[in-house]
């Protein structure tokens, strides 16, 4: 059974040009213990995406329906008092700069025993002991000492390490990564990523990984979820996505990876760009990129249906099983002839 059941999600925010539809009936779910990577460019409604399910979209003139069930409980519904004992507590999120989301003026210990102390009946001793086994756990060296150093004393890396540590320290059963590597050189992405998947085998946690980085999604993702203006266009397993894709834009964004056969050689962008989510095109949103496109993609908007002979992968796209087959065949060539 699926701890985050979210279903026909749709975000609609009112401005004086009009309704952006920053989300548009978007459909997933994620179990205890598995790994939901949500990849596509920006502006694709990755982040808003979660930014509603927690609850971070009030404030504004904004249109929310569709559900979010976690563990039996709409989060849509329920009131923001109630949501807000799930956020923090079962539910966490990391977001991408962790120099914004630090408080400046305050020290990491006292962010870190605040983060405990407003879900748990606990002494700020207490606090602090757990605050001190949060940094170990994300290798932070000597943490005790560390308690009373303030954001800016960190790196770039040891920030990111005190936001997954906040995140985690009351045991979420959910954890929302928003590109928590993006700003982080090579090798602290790959430090920050394996501590993410030893904390997850440690935890027990939930993670919906938000990136449009495909390496990332290959080294972490149990499922992947491809979005593209505001909607679903492929849904499946790591091995569906990544060698049996059934998306034209899927395809783009494989193809647009650099490959070690191909070293000197242009890379291989998507042309285009992404549309305006004030006036999406008709039909398939991406038919005015797309090098396959035919007069009903202008018109119709495809089904978001299984793939044949599949477990729960999904596209939504006009193209006939066998252009689809040839075409994922072909990439899965490519990408053998690289590691080869």
């Amino acid at each position: 059974m699926a701890l985050l059941d979210v279903r026909d999600l749709r975000t609609h925010f009112h401005t004086e040009d009009g309704i952006v539809r920053a989300v548009d009936g978007v459909s997933f779910s994620v179990e205890k213990g598995k790994t939901l990577a949500i990849v596509g460019e920006s502006g694709s409604g990755k982040s808003v995406t979660c930014l509603t399910i927690m609850g971070l979209n009030s404030g504004r003139r904004i249109d929310i329906s569709g559900e979010a069930i976690f563990d039996g409980v709409d989060l849509l519904a329920i009131p923001k008092d109630e949501l807000r004992r799930y956020r923090g507590q079962r539910i966490s999120m990391i977001f991408q700069d962790p120099m914004t989301s630090l408080n400046p003026v305050h020290t990491i210990g006292r962010q870190l025993r605040e983060a405990v102390q407003l879900h748990a009946d606990v002494t700020k001793a207490q606090a602090n002991a757990r605050a001190v086994e949060m940094l170990k756990a994300v290798r932070i060296p000597r943490a005790e000492t560390r308690l009373d150093d303030y954001p800016h004393q960190f790196s770039g890396g040891m920030r990111q390490r005190v936001m997954i540590a906040m995140a985690l320290i009351n045991n979420p059963d959910l954890l929302i990564a928003d590109e928590p590597t993006t700003a982080l050189d090579v090798t602290t992405q790959a430090q920050i990523l394996k501590l993410m998947n030893e904390l997850q085998r440690d935890f027990g946690s939930a993670i919906i990984l938000i990136t449009h980085d495909l390496g990332v999604v290959a080294e972490t993702a149990d499922d992947v979820l491809v979005m593209y203006a505001a909607q679903p266009a492929e849904r499946g397993g790591y091995e569906d996505i990544f060698y049996r894709p059934h998306h034209p834009y899927t395809w783009g964004l494989l193809r647009s990876l650099p490959h070690l056969a191909t070293i000197g050689e242009d890379l291989k962008p998507i042309p285009g760009a992404p549309p305006s989510l004030l006036n999406p095109p008709a039909g398939c949103r991406f038919h005015p990129r797309c090098p396959y496109v035919m007069d009903i993609c202008t018109t119709v908007v495809p089904e978001f249906a299984l793939v044949p002979g599949s477990g729960d992968h999904r596209a939504a796209c006009h193209l006939d099983e066998e252009t689809k087959q040839r075409e994922a065949a072909t990439i899965l060539t490519e990408t053998l002839a690289d590691s080869a």
